[in-house]
């Protein structure tokens, strides 16, 4: 080998090594990249996305449960930047994970339009005609309760039979007496 076929192949191999260590600083270190998430959205009150199940899957996850509310899901996509992401458990109710910060840079959360859904290639939902097929069914406050089967009704009537008992009470005087009252 000639000294200039040496000098390209250490050159390069060093351009390499160089290059893949940026890399590993950039993704590891800094975790400087964007994720692209799905979230829960309110199909009622949002543009969403539309995922339906694959009735010919046998994959978990992908095939038809029966049951309509597990077969399609509402769901919105969040671009965040990783290094901006919480460290907690996404499944508890204070994780901010897939939230947007009041102007958050590298954040974007993306709703279902013209454009978007054949980026995606999945259908949207009008919330206004959701709403329309879909009513929002209010709670009964007149509604019986079996407190075997309901903890909230077990609770609620314990809590009914507190305020019961204490309005039975004498409320407490404060010492002075009202004048008008007779004696």
């Amino acid at each position: 080998m000639d000294k200039k076929s040496k000098i390209f192949f250490i050159v390069f191999g060093l351009l390499i090594i160089v290059m893949v260590g940026v890399t590993y600083w950039q993704i590891m270190i800094r975790k400087n990249f964007i994720v692209e998430m799905q979230t829960d959205c309110d199909p009622y009150t949002q543009n969403c996305f539309i995922w339906k199940c694959d009735p010919n899957s046998s994959v978990e996850g992908e095939a038809c449960t029966g049951d309509a509310e597990k077969d399609i899901w509402y769901y919105n996509i969040i671009k965040r930047n990783v290094s901006r992401i919480p460290v907690c458990d996404p499944n508890d109710e204070s994780c901010q994970s897939s939230v947007c910060g009041e102007n958050e840079l590298e954040c974007e959360q993306i709703f279902c339009d013209d454009k978007t859904k054949v980026e995606q290639k999945v259908e949207c939902n009008d919330p206004v005609k959701y709403t329309e097929e879909n009513p929002i069914e209010e709670e009964d406050g007149d509604a019986v309760c079996d407190p075997e089967s309901d903890e909230e009704c077990t609770t609620n009537a314990t809590e009914d039979e507190n305020t019961t008992e204490n309005s039975d009470l004498e409320q407490p005087t404060s010492g002075i007496e009202n004048e008008s009252a007779p004696k």
